[in-house]
């Protein structure tokens, strides 16, 4: 079935902005909350939210094998768990509905009135239910660059790295959407040149810039999934921003690696981009360093061309950009990291997320995360108003921002916005 919501030549009815990141080619899927208090399910073109609940019971997609309650819920899990087919039918509707030809919706006053929403109208959600979280650790840059400074140059890399797509299973409770503030967490640190941790709030707040791709029900307990079939069981992607208390995680982390560290919280952007919309973005990736076993080996383009920005935005302050760095510099591709994740039976089902790991790229200014870009703290990153950074400090705003670009169209994910608030104090009673 051809994905004619990809069209670079369909223009829309509705008023957008020329540079938006939701063109009509984009039609990504999220949930949020609307004016009049009803969760629904939705998309987005320009600046307008689609109530696609709305306009399913208005019968504007007729002939699409849809359950009656299928967008009025409060997550998209049973949607992703109705396929690929589904979904790309469901797009390419949303395209031909919205196209500046099409006058059936666009004539009808009364029904834009209960379909469109103003992007003050609503609040997003989160757009699944987690079952399921697992971050790599798939960026060959980062790995190098984090292991040159907890152990040394020449044992960088621990000698699995360049076999297998490293990760650890996450904790999806904490997992929220932008603007949804974090508290700093306490923990145990050990502090330079003491004999005996201490206990008290994170003194080393980082971020992480990864993408994360959220998968359909894929397989049965036992059932490994064939690297170049992985793409089929993937819904689509979201910036993905997995918070660390690096000096937690220094003194925590062997033998058994991420725990509290990782655990307190993790930011996504709140629509997901489909895999569709990012078809025209293949690119290459890294050429393997070593032979892959077979599983791993895979034909074809996949990785993506995704343009990654962070910025940090001081309390009444300027936005500083602090990286642009770029999702094909991933060694290890979503379809290796998901064969590999099923490689031994492990079922994977609807609204699991899968994250990156940190995505770093050949320079200082592609660094993923303020442990790179401070270098450890040592060479603290100065900001417009002359302060310095080297970790995140209380009432700092953390942004995030991903597209995709070519001579046709710009597909992107928004934005992830996130502010650090100081340790949660508990009211007094």
């Amino acid at each position: 079935m051809s994905i004619t919501a990809n069209d670079p030549k369909r223009k829309t009815w509705l008023d957008i902005p020329k540079d938006t990141d939701f063109p009509i080619q984009n039609i990504p899927f999220g949930v949020f909350l609307t004016r009049d208090d009803i969760i629904t399910i939705g998309t987005r073109i320009g600046d307008f939210a689609i109530d696609l609940g709305a306009l399913h019971q208005l019968g504007y997609f007729e002939g699409i094998p849809l359950t009656d309650d299928i967008f009025l819920q409060d997550t998209l899990n049973d949607f992703i768990s109705d396929g690929k087919k589904t979904w790309r039918l469901v797009r390419n509707r949303i395209a031909e509905l919205f196209d500046e030809k099409n006058e059936a919706l666009k004539n009808n006053q009364e029904h834009r009135n209960v379909v469109l929403f103003t992007l003050d109208e609503i609040e997003m959600q989160m757009p699944v239910q987690v079952g399921d979280y697992t971050d790599f650790y798939s960026s060959k840059e980062h790995a190098t660059n984090v292991g040159s400074m907890f152990r040394d140059k020449e044992n960088a890399l621990l000698p699995n790295w360049l076999h297998i797509p490293v990760g650890y299973h996450g904790r999806s409770s904490s997992i929220v959407t932008s603007h949804i503030p974090i508290h700093r967490p306490k923990g145990q640190t050990m502090p330079e040149g003491a004999k005996e941790p201490v206990f008290g709030p994170s003194k080393q707040i980082d971020f992480e810039m990864e993408m994360a791709f959220i998968t359909t029900d894929a397989n049965l307990l036992g059932e490994p999934i064939p690297v170049d079939e992985a793409e089929d069981y993937i819904f689509g992607m979201v910036m993905f921003n997995d918070w660390s208390a690096r000096d937690i995680q220094k003194w925590e982390y062997a033998p058994l690696g991420p725990f509290l560290a990782k655990n307190f919280a993790s930011s996504i952007s709140p629509w997901i981009v489909t895999m569709d919309a990012l078809e025209p973005f293949r690119t290459e990736g890294p050429e393997p360093e070593k032979e892959l076993m077979s599983y791993l080996k895979y034909t074809g383009k996949k990785s993506f061309d995704i343009n990654l920005e962070v910025f940090l935005k001081p309390e009444d302050g300027e936005e500083n950009l602090l990286s642009q760095t770029n999702y094909k510099y991933l060694y290890w591709n979503m379809s290796q990291q998901l064969a590999h994740h099923t490689i031994n039976g492990c079922p994977v089902n609807s609204g699991d997320m899968m994250a990156s790991g940190t995505i770093s790229g050949p320079t200082p200014d592609t660094y993923g995360s303020m442990l790179e870009l401070s270098w450890r703290g040592e060479k603290p990153v100065q900001l417009k108003d002359g302060s310095l950074r080297s970790f995140i400090e209380d009432h700092d705003t953390v942004i995030m921002r991903g597209f995709c670009e070519n001579e046709s169209i710009r597909i992107g994910f928004g934005e992830i916005n996130t502010k650090i608030l100081p340790v949660f104090e508990p009211k007094k009673k």
